[in-house]
């Protein structure tokens, strides 16, 4: 009975570590749950939604593998991400801090926002007004806010939002150039994002920083409960935005 009982726990054991090197083989080379604590992706993304980010998309760099094994200074089996591609990457001013914005210029592009205007390589892009994005504010009240759906050169379509309608803090900008190997990063909440119009901030992202596409929204909750509050949670999940695809 205790050899039976000794070898049931040694392979419990052995259960356990195996479960525990495939979930970090997994983490570290396929998917990463990540969070979204801001609302700088609003209407893409909102706080509170957690998604998983695809970390092979754009092959492997020491930022996208966990302390920094990666190597350094490139990437293996890198590739090129796609405009309006949505990227989490370290931010290139402190890269222990993670950003998710969405790929809108590619290396040699010129961007320029312009009244509002994206303008990529000294074109307009298109954008078309909906209906107004509705959220609450934290006093509970309801706030309107002007809506579009914006198509890249590519083809690729996203919403974006405008608070401040075109008079936000960087809605009239610079021409930007983006560098070899680096990407311009924005927010889809325009008058509300920390991105790549902020040079100081966050400027160009360099390829080595990127750590991996978004992929898919597996959970989101509209903060109303905390975890602890388990009588809660059906009404603060949002259950619409399950294992939504992240366009």
């Amino acid at each position: 009975m205790d050899r039976g009982k000794s070898g049931g726990i040694l392979e419990t054991v052995k259960t356990v570590v195996y479960a525990v090197l495939i979930a970090g083989f997994v983490r570290t080379v396929a998917f990463e749950p990540f969070n979204i604590p801001s609302g700088s992706m609003i209407p893409t993304l909102l706080v509170g939604d957690y998604l998983f980010v695809a970390k092979y998309a754009y092959g492997y760099s020491r930022y996208s593998v966990p302390f920094g094994i990666g190597p350094s200074g490139g990437r293996i089996f890198g590739k090129m991400p796609d405009r309006g591609d949505v990227v989490v990457f370290k931010k290139p001013t402190d890269p222990t801090v993670d950003y998710i914005k969405r790929v809108i210029g590619l290396p040699g592009d010129h961007i320029q926002m312009i009244g509002g205007i994206l303008n990529i390589n000294g074109k307009p892009v298109e954008r078309q007004r909906i209906e107004d994005f509705i959220e609450r504010d934290r006093d509970g009240n309801i706030v309107r806010s002007p809506q579009y759906i914006e198509t890249l050169p590519n083809g690729r379509k996203h919403r974006i939002v405008e608070y401040y309608g075109d008079n936000g803090p960087a809605d009239n900008t610079p021409e930007y150039v983006v560098p070899p190997d680096h990407y311009f990063m924005m927010g889809d909440n325009r008058d509300n994002s920390q991105d790549s119009r902020y040079l100081d901030e966050v400027g160009y992202v360099p390829a080595e920083n990127l750590v991996g596409r978004a992929e898919l929204l597996f959970f989101s909750t509209d903060g109303s409960a905390f975890w602890w509050q388990v009588w809660k949670w059906p009404e603060a999940i949002r259950y619409g935005r399950l294992f939504e695809r992240i366009e």
